[in-house]
């Protein structure tokens, strides 16, 4: 049973926040998350970190306007999720506003595998560019530089991911994670860093005079896409991220989106003018994910790229219907390992494994994610690959780190992984069929070693309880319109409730009538269809609920325990 524990609010930042005019429950809040000034809570694009810190961003920069100048033909090769498709959108577009002759090439999951190969940079040779980026992926890319060196064709790698004990030869890499990078955010998203590379490329073409006599591109235009794949990629929302994201979601609301987002906005049934974190990360970042994980993610980079309205909706169309395949597919993957696990005691594994010859590559790691909420244990799940291998993406807990973990079992049993990659909480990587017993055991001799029996308790941190006046509709506002997510979690409150009528909604959601501090309020139990008790203790987040023109406030409710 989850434990649930109010997050510790740091005192001296509570009143530092209180005497610059912040309400005492955002004072609370805010405090609760680490934030210190006023400064921490602002989304102006002035406030960015500046770009000058990222090591080999002012030589890129230099490299890539020569290129323009000389009429170098750029091609950008993109990893196949919603960071890698975001990035690739907004490299060949911010590109092409600077003046640069780009197109872009996207491995196939399945025939290419992840980030610049041999196989890819074969297939890119065939279109003669004279140079190629990589954006979210080249950090550990060393045969596919070298392979790309031997053909002549410089390669300039723009990453986050974490790199390796050794880095590619390429002409030139940003990646606010290689060593000795000074630059303070280290939890840009790929698509993150390939913005800060058109800013600082800007900035050297500003200085070449490039500009002179007529306006500068306006690389906010971009912005939407950045904050798209900063959520999808689930990435920490720390304060410079909080700022991409914010204007991201100002331009939605305010009607300036791209083609594109308008178009995924719309078939996902959501309202521009009210855009938040959630229809990033939860509406339009799967949409786009889909691509990649069933088909070619062309078609989720073409619709972030289209010019209108007209050539984006039909490509938005194509992305929501494969994404609706995806939940079948993925519904189907869970029944079946629900039904590996039953012969497994979770209580007492510390990491799971899991493989079956049906699943697919493409959804193992939305697999993974929802077995580690269940259990809350590192999760790697294993669909089949080509050429008699496994491929398998991994999700963690807090207390251990993903990659270290693979690079400590790679340094075990050597040749047992043949390659991985990823961040702290979440992985990819490729083994060979017969060795994944041998994997399964090793990961779980890592996960006992490294992981305390606390460790696997689950908590569930939340804000404490609120006051009747305190839960209100501008506080409910206040809260949409903000951002969170990754390492900056939206609030959560507690409390005890009793429940005056419910009923099945949808099939599969549970419609609730609850009483909360003496008050009534709807409430909503999504993807559960059993009664709730009478009276319970429970979690809650508090939402806007607009009908008929008539705002409303609603309760998500996330965890309740019985009360007598």
């Amino acid at each position: 049973m989850p434990k649930i524990q109010t997050r510790s609010v740091d005192t001296d930042s509570y009143h530092k926040l209180l005497k610059l005019g912040v309400s005492p429950l955002l004072s609370r809040l805010y405090a609760a998350r680490n934030v210190q000034t006023q400064e921490d809570i602002q989304s102006r694009l002035t406030s960015l970190l500046p770009f000058d810190s990222m090591n080999g961003i002012r030589e890129m920069a230099g490299e890539l306007a020569d290129g323009i100048e000389a009429g170098a033909r750029f091609l950008i090769v993109a990893d196949y999720d919603a960071d890698g498709a975001t990035a690739c959108a907004v490299g060949v577009e911010g590109l092409r506003m600077l003046g640069a002759t780009v197109d872009y090439l996207v491995p196939n999951r399945a025939v290419h595998g992840y980030g610049l190969s041999p196989a890819i940079v074969e297939e890119a040779a065939q279109r003669e560019p004279d140079a190629l980026i990589t954006v979210d992926n080249g950090i550990a890319a060393i045969d596919g530089v070298n392979a790309a060196n031997e053909l002549g064709i410089p390669v300039y790698v723009t990453d986050h991911h974490l790199p390796g004990d050794t880095l590619p030869d390429a002409a030139c890499i940003v990646n606010p994670n290689q060593p000795g990078c000074p630059f303070p955010s280290k939890h840009l998203a790929g698509v993150g860093v390939m913005f800060y590379v058109l800013l600082a490329l800007r900035a050297e073409l500003r200085g070449r005079g490039i500009f002179d006599g007529k306006p500068e591109p306006d690389l906010r235009v971009l912005l939407d896409r950045v904050a798209l794949g900063t959520v999808a990629d689930v990435v920490k929302l720390d304060a410079n991220n909080r700022i991409l994201v914010n204007q991201g979601l100002q331009r939605i609301r305010a009607g300036l989106a791209s083609p594109g987002i308008k178009a995924l906005m719309q078939v996902a049934g959501r309202r521009p003018d009210k855009a938040s974190v959630f229809d990033l990360g939860f509406m339009l970042g799967p949409r786009l994910n889909a691509a990649g994980r069933l088909e070619d993610m062309r078609l989720g980079i073409d619709c972030l790229l289209a010019r209108d309205i007209a050539t984006a909706l039909p490509l938005a169309q194509q992305l929501h219907e494969l994404n609706l395949s995806r939940k079948d597919i993925e519904t189907d993957m869970k029944e079946q390992a629900q039904a590996l696990l039953e012969d497994v005691d979770c209580k007492d594994s510390h990491g799971l494994a899991v493989y079956h010859p049906e699943w697919h590559a493409g959804v193992v790691g939305i697999l993974a994610s929802r077995i580690k909420e269940k259990y809350h244990r590192p999760v790697i799940a294993f669909a089949p690959g080509e050429n008699g291998e496994l491929k398998g993406s991994g999700r963690s807990i807090a207390a251990l780190h993903l990659r270290d973990a693979l690079d400590w079992i790679d340094r075990q049993h050597p040749g047992l992984i043949l390659k991985f990659g990823g961040h702290a909480m979440a992985a990819g990587l490729s083994i060979k069929e017969e060795d994944f017993p041998t994997f399964q055991n090793a990961f779980e001799k890592l996960a006992r070693e490294w992981l305390s029996p606390a460790d696997l308790e689950e908590i569930i941190e939340t804000d404490g309880e609120l006051d009747p006046e305190e839960l209100n509709l501008e506080l409910v506002k206040t809260l949409d319109n903000a951002v969170w997510g990754q390492g900056f979690p939206a609030p959560l409150f507690q409390g005890e409730l009793s429940v005056l009528n419910q009923r099945i909604v949808g099939e599969k959601h549970l419609k609730l009538e609850v009483m909360l501090n003496n008050r009534r309020y709807e409430a909503m139990a999504f993807f559960h269809s059993e009664p709730l008790p009478n009276r319970f203790a429970g979690t809650y987040t508090a939402m806007l609920n607009d009908f008929n023109g008539q705002s409303a406030i609603q309760l998500k409710l996330h965890y309740w325990e019985t009360l007598p």
